[in-house]
């Protein structure tokens, strides 16, 4: 007998082929689905840019347009209401929020007038969070005019409603839509348009001079 047939014998006998076949496509199948369990990680946004939003209420009602520069590494935010209609009794802001010194400056477009408030919210970037849950991914757009977003959240399993939206470009991580909800209701949500990267004139940071005797109360939008 030979030493071969004699080793493959002790072996046993050796699986149907078809059976073998099926055994590593199922192999193939778990390793697929294993590597890719953890799914997208988070893009990094871009630290410092400068755009214009729309931000909408859901409280009230109201759209508010603005002009928005916005330093992350400083954790600065400028924001100049855009006049887009002549509105009778209606006021237009520009708001400078230095959360570094826990303070948001009021200032009134016409008369200068300005209001200094404490920020008593943390700093919140524009970005998506390390330990976001990826939602999903599709196009903004039609056949040759779109754009590929990610939808990122911050549920978690054990609790299935989230309080933040965001919805991401996926080519350069632009913020294109956020929204957050409170109580189980929608508060706000904003859409981000004409973004440009870099800080064109920092000095949009700086308060004006009315602001060194500055009211400590928050001015409101109508007369």
């Amino acid at each position: 007998m030979a030493r071969g047939a004699g080793e493959l014998r002790l072996l046993g006998p050796g699986p149907e082929p078809g059976l073998l076949l099926l055994l590593l496509l199922l192999l193939g199948g778990l390793l697929v689905r294993s590597s890719g369990a953890a799914g997208p990680e988070p893009c990094q946004a871009p630290r410092q840019w400068e755009g214009r939003t729309v931000s909408y209420e859901h409280g009230t009602g109201r759209n508010r347009r603005a002009a928005v520069s916005y330093d992350g590494p400083n954790q600065r935010l400028r924001i100049l209401e855009e006049r887009k209609a002549l509105i009778p009794c209606k006021k237009f802001f520009e708001y400078i929020l230095l959360y570094k010194d826990a303070v948001m400056f009021q200032i009134e477009q016409v008369t200068k007038l300005c209001s200094k408030i404490a920020l008593t919210e943390p700093w919140d970037p524009y970005d998506i969070p390390a330990n976001s849950t990826y939602e999903d991914q599709y196009y903004i757009g039609g056949p040759g005019d779109e754009i590929m977003v990610q939808e990122w959240s911050d549920r978690k399993p054990a609790r299935k409603l989230e309080s933040w939206v965001g919805v991401y470009t996926v080519k350069d991580c632009y913020p294109v839509q956020e929204t957050y909800t409170k109580n189980y209701s929608v508060t706000t949500s904003t859409r981000f348009f004409d973004l440009q990267l870099g800080i064109a004139d920092p000095s949009v940071f700086t308060p004006p001079s009315t602001c060194q005797t500055a009211q400590m109360k928050k001015m409101k939008d109508e007369c």
